[in-house]
């Protein structure tokens, strides 16, 4: 079986694949101050419990936080004896970053253009509603042009409750109407309609200096949410980012 490993600044993600086939998902909370230990019993654990008896023969991560990448690995070696592949420069993903610094672009959205081009098509457009929302434009040669970061809705009505004296911690949940008739709805109205609106704007304008773009996915633990109220968004995929390093680990493949 593969392992999948995808670390981000809120989760780790972890899938299970034997072939093309997701057998578990498991998610993690990233912290730095776990130890070796702690990561492998936890790991380790969760992958009896969930696939009971699965032998793992390959692994592959993808990070954006680097001080945990080695950790992880680490683990990956202790807990299963091997040696994982990490995504990065010099292992094979099938596109081409066409950015001015390829090594800028982090992990997860070579990952999710890799999973988009193989899974859906080109053009395609990929919204991973992350602790950060990124937009990733694949071309129709299926290569890397670039995108956009925004901070996540998370982040931003954390930076509003944090610099308000009298404005409450809320729920994101859809509210009823978009004019509220009281704080929290109003903050629900502005947070999660407003940043959707944000979100549609942003692909208005991508549309509009890039011409039509067929194949448009969202991704990311919030991702659900918008594309049930979107009049864009329309094609949900929790797994985008997982599938795309499986796609990248058979490309990597050697015996084992």
């Amino acid at each position: 079986m593969l392992l999948a490993i995808d670390i981000g600044n809120t989760n780790i993600a972890v899938g299970c694949f034997d072939g093309k086939d997701l057998k578990a998902e498991v998610r993690l909370t990233t912290h730095s101050g776990r130890t070796l230990d702690e990561y492998e019993v936890l790991l380790a654990s969760t992958i009896e419990r969930r696939v009971p008896g699965s032998k793992i023969a390959r692994c592959i991560i993808s990070s954006v936080v680097p001080p945990i990448t080695q950790d992880i690995a680490a683990v990956v070696e202790r807990a299963f004896g091997i040696e994982p592949l990490v995504v990065g420069p010099g292992i094979r993903t099938g596109i081409q970053l066409k950015v001015p610094d390829p090594s800028s672009v982090g992990a997860d959205r070579v990952v999710n253009s890799v999973a988009a081009r193989h899974l859906y098509g080109t053009p395609a457009l990929v919204v991973d509603f992350g602790t950060a929302t990124t937009f990733d434009v694949v071309n129709e040669d299926g290569d890397y042009e670039g995108g956009i970061i925004a901070p996540g809705v998370k982040i931003a009505l954390e930076a509003l409750v944090s610099r308000t004296a009298k404005l409450p911690r809320i729920e994101l949940s859809w509210p009823k109407t978009v004019v509220g008739k009281g704080t929290v709805a109003a903050m629900q109205s502005g947070a999660v309609i407003g940043y959707l609106c944000l979100v549609e704007g942003l692909i208005a304008r991508i549309i509009e200096e890039r011409g039509p773009i067929p194949h448009l996915i969202c991704t990311g633990g919030l991702g659900r949410v918008f594309t049930e109220h979107s009049r864009v968004l329309e094609k949900y995929d929790p797994y985008l980012t997982l599938h795309g390093m499986r796609i990248i680990s058979e490309l990597n493949e050697r015996p084992v």
